[in-house]
């Protein structure tokens, strides 16, 4: 079976489970798995799965998540981010959505700074989350 034979039937596959009501991910998963497996052989994909796991879990990106969450609730301990609101809906606060535009753009700006979106996401949405619901959002 030819390369371009096995993406069609995996393409086809994917559908067929994405019917089928299977998540996507998983979804995407197994067809990724069983063309691998189709195309280099079944030992090539445990061998290229061991050291894939290793490789990804021990990477810097998820190493800087806690590091990230402990400042997120120092400056949440502090009341800085009680203030930055503050003046972020005494600068923004007036406009349909404000306070959420300002949320967004922090978490943009600090996205930029640490270079991790999962970083971002975690330390933002400890400290975003608990000040827009107290604004009622």
């Amino acid at each position: 079976m030819s390369d371009l034979a096995i993406g069609g039937t995996g393409f086809c596959g994917l559908f067929l489970l994405i019917a089928l009501r299977v998540p996507i991910g998983v979804a995407m998963i197994a067809v990724g798995m069983v063309g691998y497996a189709s195309i280099a052989g079944t030992g090539s994909l445990l061998s290229f799965l061991k050291t894939e796991m290793y490789w990804r879990f021990s990477s810097f990106d998820f190493s800087v998540i806690p590091l990230f969450l402990m400042m997120g609730n120092f400056a949440n301990r502090a009341g800085v981010t009680q203030a930055l609101f503050r003046a972020a809906s005494a600068f923004i606060g007036h406009f349909r959505g404000g306070l959420a535009m300002a949320a967004i753009g922090g978490c943009a700006a600090f996205g930029t700074i640490s270079g991790s979106s999962l970083a971002t996401a975690a330390m933002m949405g400890q400290v975003s989350l608990p000040e827009l619901r107290r604004y009622k959002y």
